[in-house]
Protein backbone atom coordinates (compact mmCIF):
# COMPACT_ATOMS: atom_id res chain seq x y z
CA UNK A 1 0.00 0.00 0.00
CA UNK A 2 1.22 3.10 -0.73
CA UNK A 3 2.48 5.87 2.10
CA UNK A 4 2.64 9.60 2.76
CA UNK A 5 5.00 10.81 5.00
CA UNK A 6 5.20 14.20 5.58
CA UNK A 7 8.02 16.18 7.33
CA UNK A 8 8.16 20.05 8.55
CA UNK A 9 12.12 21.28 8.15
CA UNK A 10 13.95 21.25 11.35
CA UNK A 11 14.38 24.80 13.39
CA UNK A 12 16.03 27.02 11.30
CA UNK A 13 17.85 29.92 12.20
CA UNK A 14 15.26 32.73 11.67
CA UNK A 15 13.01 30.42 13.60
CA UNK A 16 15.43 31.07 16.57
CA UNK A 17 15.30 34.78 16.59
CA UNK A 18 11.35 34.51 15.74
CA UNK A 19 11.39 36.50 12.52
CA UNK A 20 8.91 35.90 8.85
CA UNK A 21 10.77 33.69 6.85
CA UNK A 22 8.93 32.64 3.51
CA UNK A 23 10.99 32.02 0.77
CA UNK A 24 14.35 33.64 2.05
CA UNK A 25 16.52 31.17 2.14
CA UNK A 26 17.89 30.22 5.81
CA UNK A 27 20.12 27.55 7.11
CA UNK A 28 18.75 24.68 9.80
CA UNK A 29 20.57 25.62 13.60
CA UNK A 30 22.10 22.74 15.51
CA UNK A 31 18.66 21.74 17.06
CA UNK A 32 17.47 21.77 13.70
CA UNK A 33 19.81 19.22 12.54
CA UNK A 34 19.10 17.21 15.46
CA UNK A 35 15.71 17.35 14.72
CA UNK A 36 16.23 16.22 11.26
CA UNK A 37 18.27 13.47 12.41
CA UNK A 38 16.01 12.37 15.02
CA UNK A 39 12.79 12.10 12.76
CA UNK A 40 14.53 9.88 10.29
CA UNK A 41 15.81 7.76 13.27
CA UNK A 42 12.20 7.33 14.22
CA UNK A 43 11.05 6.48 10.71
CA UNK A 44 14.08 3.42 10.87
CA UNK A 45 12.70 2.55 14.44
CA UNK A 46 9.12 2.58 13.16
CA UNK A 47 10.16 0.64 9.33
CA UNK A 48 8.16 3.02 7.25
CA UNK A 49 11.41 3.58 4.94
CA UNK A 50 10.82 5.96 2.02
CA UNK A 51 11.51 4.87 -1.54
CA UNK A 52 11.29 8.10 -2.92
CA UNK A 53 11.38 11.92 -1.69
CA UNK A 54 10.23 15.19 -3.19
CA UNK A 55 11.96 18.70 -1.27
CA UNK A 56 11.16 22.41 -2.34
CA UNK A 57 14.40 24.62 -3.27
CA UNK A 58 15.12 25.99 -0.06
CA UNK A 59 18.12 24.88 2.13
CA UNK A 60 16.40 23.76 5.34
CA UNK A 61 14.19 21.48 3.74
CA UNK A 62 16.85 20.05 1.78
CA UNK A 63 18.87 19.54 4.35
CA UNK A 64 15.96 18.04 7.25
CA UNK A 65 15.39 15.44 4.06
CA UNK A 66 19.06 14.18 3.50
CA UNK A 67 19.71 14.07 7.34
CA UNK A 68 16.40 11.97 7.60
CA UNK A 69 17.01 10.00 5.34
CA UNK A 70 20.72 9.01 6.15
CA UNK A 71 19.53 8.70 9.80
CA UNK A 72 17.04 6.18 8.31
CA UNK A 73 19.41 4.72 5.76
CA UNK A 74 17.59 5.53 2.67
CA UNK A 75 20.06 8.74 1.57
CA UNK A 76 20.12 6.53 -1.94
CA UNK A 77 16.77 7.26 -2.40
CA UNK A 78 15.22 8.77 -6.10
CA UNK A 79 14.36 12.95 -4.96
CA UNK A 80 12.86 15.93 -7.06
CA UNK A 81 13.14 19.33 -5.56
CA UNK A 82 10.40 21.78 -7.07
CA UNK A 83 9.86 25.32 -5.99
CA UNK A 84 6.27 25.04 -5.83
CA UNK A 85 6.85 22.88 -2.29
CA UNK A 86 8.51 26.29 -1.03
CA UNK A 87 7.14 27.82 1.96
CA UNK A 88 4.51 30.68 1.69
CA UNK A 89 5.88 33.69 0.47
CA UNK A 90 5.51 36.35 3.31
CA UNK A 91 5.82 39.43 1.32
CA UNK A 92 6.64 42.49 2.91
CA UNK A 93 7.16 41.18 6.36
CA UNK A 94 10.34 38.58 4.92
CA UNK A 95 12.82 39.29 7.16
CA UNK A 96 10.60 40.84 10.03
CA UNK A 97 11.09 40.21 13.79
CA UNK A 98 7.46 38.52 14.61
CA UNK A 99 6.84 40.08 18.17
CA UNK A 100 7.78 43.50 16.83
CA UNK A 101 5.45 43.20 14.08
CA UNK A 102 2.20 42.49 16.29
CA UNK A 103 3.61 45.44 18.23
CA UNK A 104 3.35 47.91 15.22
CA UNK A 105 0.31 46.11 13.32
CA UNK A 106 -1.70 44.81 16.34
CA UNK A 107 -1.69 40.97 16.94
CA UNK A 108 -4.92 40.92 15.27
CA UNK A 109 -3.39 42.43 11.93
CA UNK A 110 -0.44 39.83 12.29
CA UNK A 111 -3.09 36.78 13.03
CA UNK A 112 -5.21 37.75 9.87
CA UNK A 113 -1.81 37.95 7.61
CA UNK A 114 -0.23 34.58 8.74
CA UNK A 115 -3.90 32.64 9.42
CA UNK A 116 -6.65 33.90 7.11
CA UNK A 117 -7.14 31.77 4.18
CA UNK A 118 -7.30 34.18 1.38
CA UNK A 119 -5.73 38.00 2.55
CA UNK A 120 -2.21 38.02 1.93
CA UNK A 121 0.66 40.00 3.59
CA UNK A 122 2.16 43.55 2.07
CA UNK A 123 3.92 42.57 -0.89
CA UNK A 124 7.52 42.40 -0.93
CA UNK A 125 8.90 45.75 -3.14
CA UNK A 126 11.14 44.75 -5.94
CA UNK A 127 14.52 45.81 -5.86
CA UNK A 128 14.57 45.25 -1.53
CA UNK A 129 16.71 43.41 0.30
CA UNK A 130 14.94 40.05 0.20
CA UNK A 131 14.21 40.28 -3.45
CA UNK A 132 15.21 36.92 -5.25
CA UNK A 133 14.89 38.25 -8.77
CA UNK A 134 18.66 37.48 -9.33
CA UNK A 135 18.51 33.86 -7.00
CA UNK A 136 19.55 31.53 -10.11
CA UNK A 137 17.93 28.71 -8.36
CA UNK A 138 14.19 30.62 -9.61
CA UNK A 139 15.20 31.37 -13.40
CA UNK A 140 12.08 31.22 -15.38
CA UNK A 141 10.34 31.85 -12.28
CA UNK A 142 7.65 33.95 -11.88
CA UNK A 143 8.42 34.59 -8.03
CA UNK A 144 5.32 35.73 -6.00
CA UNK A 145 5.63 39.27 -4.39
CA UNK A 146 3.20 37.72 -1.29
CA UNK A 147 0.74 34.71 -0.87
CA UNK A 148 -1.73 33.57 1.11
CA UNK A 149 -2.73 30.29 2.33
CA UNK A 150 -4.80 30.23 -0.90
CA UNK A 151 -1.95 31.16 -3.54
CA UNK A 152 0.28 28.85 -1.80
CA UNK A 153 -2.76 25.71 -2.13
CA UNK A 154 -2.72 27.15 -5.85
CA UNK A 155 0.72 26.04 -6.83
CA UNK A 156 1.22 23.33 -3.92
CA UNK A 157 -1.95 21.54 -5.73
CA UNK A 158 -1.28 21.47 -9.32
CA UNK A 159 1.87 19.57 -8.48
CA UNK A 160 0.61 17.46 -6.07
CA UNK A 161 -1.50 16.42 -8.98
CA UNK A 162 0.41 15.92 -12.04
CA UNK A 163 4.29 14.68 -10.24
CA UNK A 164 3.44 13.39 -6.48
CA UNK A 165 -0.01 11.58 -6.66
CA UNK A 166 1.35 9.49 -9.60
CA UNK A 167 4.18 7.87 -7.77
CA UNK A 168 1.94 7.35 -4.98
CA UNK A 169 -0.49 5.35 -6.85
CA UNK A 170 2.97 3.33 -8.22
CA UNK A 171 2.75 2.09 -4.62
CA UNK A 172 5.82 3.97 -3.63
CA UNK A 173 6.69 5.41 0.19
CA UNK A 174 6.91 9.10 -0.50
CA UNK A 175 8.31 11.39 2.13
CA UNK A 176 7.67 15.11 1.46
CA UNK A 177 10.47 17.27 3.87
CA UNK A 178 8.79 20.86 3.30
CA UNK A 179 7.25 23.50 5.11
CA UNK A 180 5.24 24.69 7.52
CA UNK A 181 2.52 26.55 4.94
CA UNK A 182 3.23 24.43 1.94
CA UNK A 183 2.57 21.49 4.15
CA UNK A 184 -0.60 23.35 5.43
CA UNK A 185 -1.82 22.98 1.66
CA UNK A 186 -1.61 19.13 1.19
CA UNK A 187 -3.17 19.10 4.43
CA UNK A 188 -5.94 20.66 3.92
CA UNK A 189 -6.44 19.07 0.72
CA UNK A 190 -6.23 15.16 1.80
CA UNK A 191 -8.23 16.35 4.97
CA UNK A 192 -11.29 17.81 2.92
CA UNK A 193 -11.83 21.02 4.60
CA UNK A 194 -14.01 23.50 3.44
CA UNK A 195 -12.99 25.48 0.64
CA UNK A 196 -12.35 29.00 2.58
CA UNK A 197 -11.19 27.00 6.06
CA UNK A 198 -7.34 27.51 7.08
CA UNK A 199 -6.78 24.49 8.89
CA UNK A 200 -4.94 25.54 12.80
CA UNK A 201 -3.40 22.26 12.39
CA UNK A 202 0.75 23.51 12.97
CA UNK A 203 3.66 21.81 12.60
CA UNK A 204 6.21 21.73 14.99
CA UNK A 205 9.71 21.93 13.27
CA UNK A 206 11.12 18.21 12.09
CA UNK A 207 7.74 16.65 12.45
CA UNK A 208 6.21 13.62 11.26
CA UNK A 209 3.34 14.16 10.07
CA UNK A 210 0.48 11.49 11.05
CA UNK A 211 -0.36 10.95 7.55
CA UNK A 212 2.38 8.64 7.85
CA UNK A 213 0.28 5.59 6.44
CA UNK A 214 -2.28 7.37 4.60
CA UNK A 215 -2.90 5.66 0.84
CA UNK A 216 -2.20 7.86 -1.75
CA UNK A 217 -5.50 10.26 -2.66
Amino acid sequence: MPKLILVRHGQSQWNLENRFTGWWDVDLTAQGVAEATAAGELLKAKGVLPTYAFTSLQTRAIKTLHLALEAAGRLWIPETKDWRLNERHYGGLTGLDKAETAAKHGDEQVKIWRRSFDIPPPVLEAGSTFDLASDLRYAGIAIPNTESLKLTIERVLPYWESTILPVLAGGETVIIAAHGNSLRALVKHLSAFPTRTSPTSRFPPASRSSMTSTAAR
